[in-house]
């Protein structure tokens, strides 16, 4: 295999996040400099998309290995590849009735008791969230289906300049299954998060790694409560919050297609998965790979504090 060298064209698809890469083939080995220059453009921009890729699972893992360390999953969905543990695979609402009992709809409105709820990095409760999500789509509906992801940095620095004080000393804690509405009897999908409980301390604003930016670290998907605060304060605090963290103009919407590759920093961004293909008779079948990530810190140093469940580097 032969070292790729093109030049890339790097399209800004919305004003703060988001961009379209064009003149490279994934499925390649990329040159040294063409792993800088799409590791500088995630940087600016968030996430980046690629079309018409032709990735297998092999050529999935090899390039995400030039940009850090694949997570290798212990637990993953049943559509996943057995001899890839860093690949998981999903087929939404093909998978929840075997496993849980109930179709994708009914999953959806147990998960999500608020508007905002879906929003979510991967893995947000863990200790080390993953740095980096590579997401290919094998088979999409005609219609429906999109992603959307928003820029947690341009949120933070939109907010006012007492409000970013204030958010810099706090912290909150982030828990797996935050908000599911239980089914009446026998409910394996609380069973599921019961035997699987993870929860982590992380600061509010955490300074990205690589850049130095503050992140507005905030999700709908696990976020349980701003410690040191009560509840009501901080339900009021999280949902100004989340709402700024999803403002329009902080956010780009990405239409999938076969062969369709999204590349996206989960330390900077939120995304929301789609919840409109429950009724479509087809399948959205998708293929994902993260990177490993590192243990967040706020603005004044300290680390997130496990609270159970999540330890560096264990998956």
């Amino acid at each position: 295999m032969t070292d790729q060298v093109t030049p890339l064209d790097v399209r800004p698809a919305a004003g703060h996040i988001g961009a379209e890469i064009t003149g490279v083939d994934l499925a390649q080995a990329p040159t040294d400099e063409t792993v800088a220059a799409i590791r500088a453009a995630l940087l600016r921009w968030k996430v980046l998309f690629f079309r018409g890729q032709r990735l297998d699972h092999t050529a999935h893992v090899a390039f995400a290995r030039r940009f850090g360390t694949p997570v290798r999953l212990r637990s993953r969905g049943s559509a996943s590849p057995g001899d890839f543990p860093e690949v998981e695979t999903t087929a939404d609402r093909l998978e929840l009735g075997g496993r849980y009992g109930m179709d994708h709809d009914e999953w959806l409105r147990r998960r999500r008791h608020s508007l905002l709820r879906g929003w979510h990095c991967d893995h947000g409760a863990r200790i080390d969230p993953p740095a980096a999500t590579i997401l290919r789509a094998e088979t999409v509906p005609p219609y429906g289906g999109d992603t959307t992801w928003s820029n947690l940095a341009a949120a933070y620095a939109g907010l006012s300049a007492p409000v970013r004080a204030f958010v810099d000393t706090l912290r909150a804690e982030h828990r797996l299954g935050v908000g599911y509405q239980s089914r009446p009897g026998d409910d394996a999908y609380v069973r599921h998060l019961l035997d699987r409980q993870i929860a982590t301390e992380h600061p509010l604003v955490r300074v990205h790694p690589e850049t130095g930016e503050r992140l507005l670290f905030v999700n709908g998907y696990y976020v349980e409560q701003i410690r040191e605060v009560s509840r009501p304060e901080s339900r009021a605090l999280l949902d100004m919050l989340l709402e700024q963290a999803t403002r329009p103009e902080y956010t780009v919407r990405f239409r999938w297609e076969p062969g369709s590759v999204a590349f996206w920093d989960n330390r900077a961004t939120i995304h929301l998965a789609p919840g409109d293909t429950a009724h479509l008779d087809h399948p959205r079948v998708m293929h994902r790979v993260m990177l490993a990530g590192d243990v967040p810190r706020g603005v004044d140093g300290e680390p997130s504090a496990p609270i159970t469940g999540s330890e560096p580097g264990r998956w």
